[in-house]
């Protein structure tokens, strides 16, 4: 089992795919999902990038697509 507040990272080892070389992959997967912050700071940081989403237009624009294509809204 993980310890709690750690989080587990998965590679496949020996993986020929580019993505999984180099000793920066962690580090980058690490900023991409914002290990290193609180969870009122995660609260906040998700509160402002749904509020963001919710007043772009290319999220409309993207809706707009859904609904003619997919029927989707």
């Amino acid at each position: 089992p993980v310890p709690p507040g750690q989080t587990l990272f998965l590679l496949p080892a020996g993986s020929q795919l580019p993505c999984f070389h180099g000793s920066s992959t962690i580090r980058n997967l690490k900023e991409r999902f914002h290990m290193n912050m609180t969870e009122e700071q995660l609260q906040l940081l998700i509160e402002q990038m749904v509020d963001g989403s919710m007043r772009s237009i290319t999220t409309k624009l993207y809706d707009g697509f859904q609904y003619l294509t997919n029927g989707i809204m």
